[in-house]
């Protein structure tokens, strides 16, 4: 989360290009959320804040999920890399979120 959250400062036009045309605003939304991924894995990381964390984490995995229907729906981006250059990988990630969700939950109930 934490390294996700800086590229969207660092590299934010990959993630600006995901966010669902009708909600619009990407520029601030893709810095929010960055922001927010980089606290709540900071979060994560300290005892104390974790649980915290945790829930941040599930919360922010459910907001971004419209994003990446968004990109399985635009499909690969030429060059895109390993995540985003097939179809495919498109596709068979978003089965991964709920899994992520849970991972967080594991954090979230302990």
């Amino acid at each position: 989360m934490g390294i996700s959250g800086l590229l969207h400062l660092v590299k934010p036009e990959p993630y600006e290009r995901i966010v669902p045309r009708i909600i619009g605003h990407p520029e601030a939304l893709v810095f929010y959320s960055g922001l927010t991924e980089i606290a709540s894995s900071v979060l994560l990381a300290i005892p104390r804040t974790r649980r915290i964390g945790a829930g941040l984490i599930m919360i922010i995995l459910v907001a971004v999920f419209p994003a990446n229907i968004q990109m399985a729906l635009d499909g690969p981006t030429p060059g895109g890399g390993f995540f985003t250059g097939s179809s495919v990988r498109l596709w068979l990630r978003l089965p991964v979120q709920p899994l992520l969700i849970w991972w967080a939950y594991t954090f979230f109930r302990a």
